[in-house]
Order: structure tokens, then C-alpha cells, then sequence
């Protein structure tokens, strides 16, 4: 004998989200701001402190001490004389204190112009709110291969 399975539709509709979504907006806005004027301290602060995080080449980095040094090398080595624009796909909270979010990036020149036309990147967050602050416990980045 076997049982149906119904796959639920997991999320969150019993609370007016919109000053969570514009919390989670500007979470992302700050690691854009972050990565244009190479503050390392700005990209990592909103982040919880076991907060777990694997960049665009694969690397997974636990802890925020981890992703604040990972940061700082980054932002001052390879990625210093880079810029970047991120723009928010969707945010779906699963419950009322926790949210997945996907941002989509884009290379641009230090006064802002585009360089690519599509996405580069593409970036799941797992958000959590605690103490009535929203916080990213979870990052994946993947890139996007580029047609030639």
C-alpha cells in the first residue's frame, strides 16, 4: 500500500513583511556597498557569528572570523579595483523569522555602468531573524557561465 505525499508550499504569509523585505533589501545593499569601497568590516556584519558561506569558486567558510579574514584578503587583493551590482530576484520568507532570498550581480565600472548585460552571479541567502534583527546564517554564490 502506498500513501499519497502532498508537497507542501512552504511560506510564510501571516505577518505584513514589508519592513522585513526592506531589512533583507538593505542587508544586501551593504555587502554591494561593502564590495565597491573594499570594507570588509560592512560585508561581514550581518552575518551571525556561525554563519556558514561558499564563495563563487567553492570554497566554504564557517564562522564569521573566517569570513571577515576571507573578506579582507579578498577585498584588498583580487577584487580590490573591482565593482558590483546587485539587484534582489526574490525574497521568500519560510516562516515569520526565516527568509530565503536570491541576488543576481553584475560587473560594473566604479562610476556604476554596466559591463555585463546578463547576470554573472547568482546568490542564495538563508536569513534569520533574532532579537528582532535580520541576519544572514547561510550564503552560496554560484557564477554564471557567460555565452561566448
Amino acid at each position: 500500500m502506498s500513501a499519497k505525499t502532498i508537497q507542501p508550499v512552504v511560506e510564510d504569509n501571516t505577518v505584513d513583511h514589508a519592513d522585513d523585505i526592506a531589512a533583507i533589501e538593505q542587508i544586501i545593499a551593504n555587502v554591494q556597498t561593502a564590495y565597491n569601497t573594499n570594507d570588509a568590516d560592512l560585508m561581514t556584519a550581518d552575518f551571525t557569528a556561525n554563519a556558514a558561506v561558499v564563495n563563487a569558486v567553492g570554497a566554504l567558510m564557517v564562522g564569521k572570523d573566517a569570513l571577515l579574514e576571507a573578506n579582507r584578503q579578498g577585498l584588498a587583493g583580487f577584487l580590490k579595483d573591482q565593482y558590483v551590482r546587485y539587484d534582489v530576484a526574490d525574497i521568500v520568507f519560510l516562516r515569520p523569522d526565516i527568509a530565503i532570498a536570491h541576488k543576481v550581480a553584475r560587473a560594473t565600472t566604479a562610476d556604476g555602468a554596466l559591463i555585463d548585460l546578463d547576470h554573472a552571479m547568482i546568490a542564495l541567502y538563508v536569513l534569520v531573524k533574532e532579537n528582532g534583527r535580520w541576519w544572514t546564517a547561510a550564503r552560496q554564490n554560484t557564477l554564471v557561465p557567460q555565452a561566448k
